[in-house]
């Protein structure tokens, strides 16, 4: 199989080693020529993703931003035989599937949208790895719900980044429940990590403050777009959150012991009912 991968970072960069490892033909693009000079001279790419190279893919993944991948899909549509599939990677998924949907009609060829549910507080290629998506979740956002034979085949393509277990929803859904277990994650412990308290917590902080901090450090110009583009969903979840962080604030502020174990209480049985 021939695999065609745009956009080298974290994201990229690992499904080209994956599919490498694999035994597959691994075409690159980046707009960062170093790093595309770097995956060709490592082998990590077995030659360049353009125009000469793209109708030979079976596969083409999109690990870009939302808006640079909604941009190269445009640019190279017309030219995607309509043997190959072309899954995207991005974060969020309405403004990329509109795009992807439409343009797979207009041409030919097959547009699923795709969210691997894996990653580390880093980015770039330096940071990729074979294994990244090894046991992981993946979402995907297709044209048909109803024909396991396609669901399948889309399955089959992806076997060699090794996801564990594939989740089936359209856009909407994907972005809105994301907003809360990704989204409101990262803007929550990117606020947390600028209290003053920060600066002297070494030797005083264990693995609370390791799990709340892990995702504060992030790529800001990614993470901006995405916040932007899912705004409402994620302006819903902040909403609810600093709801309830005012009632625990205010039932502290009148030691109102009460009402403070109600609180907790609650959230502890929350927790249980979600993860069992």
């Amino acid at each position: 199989m021939t695999v065609g991968i745009c956009g080298l970072g974290l994201i990229g960069g690992s499904m080209a080693k994956a599919y490498k490892a694999a035994g597959h033909t691994v075409l690159g693009a980046d707009a960062h020529e170093p790093t595309l000079g770097f995956c060709t001279l490592a082998g990590i790419c077995d030659g360049i993703l353009d125009e000469s190279t793209i109708p030979s893919c079976d596969l083409i993944l999109i690990a870009l931003y939302p808006q640079a991948a909604v941009d190269y899909l445009k640019r190279i549509a017309p030219i995607i035989d309509p043997k190959t599939v072309v899954i995207d990677l991005c974060g969020t998924k309405k403004q990329i599937c509109e795009c992807g949907f439409a343009l797979a009609k207009e041409y030919g060829f097959t547009f699923v949208g795709g969210h691997p549910m894996a990653g580390t507080q880093y980015s770039g290629i330096k940071y990729a790895k074979a294994t990244l998506f090894q046991g992981a979740p993946m979402v995907l956002v297709p044209p048909i719900y109803d024909d396991i034979a396609f669901l399948d085949s889309i399955r089959a393509l992806l076997a060699p980044a090794g996801f564990r277990k594939f989740s089936v929803t359209d856009a909407e859904s994907h972005d809105r429940v994301i907003a809360f277990t990704s989204q409101l994650a990262h803007v929550v412990s990117n606020a947390y990590v600028k209290s003053p308290s920060a600066k002297v917590h070494k030797g005083f902080s264990a693995g609370s403050y390791k799990d709340m901090t892990r995702v504060a450090w992030l790529n800001e110009q990614m993470w901006c777009e995405l916040f932007l583009e899912n705004k409402e969903p994620l302006i819903f979840e902040l909403d609810t959150i600093i709801r309830s962080l005012s009632e625990y604030r205010d039932a502290i502020a009148a030691d109102d012991a009460e009402t403070l174990r109600s609180l907790l209480r609650d959230g502890r049985i929350a927790k249980k009912e979600i993860d069992g």
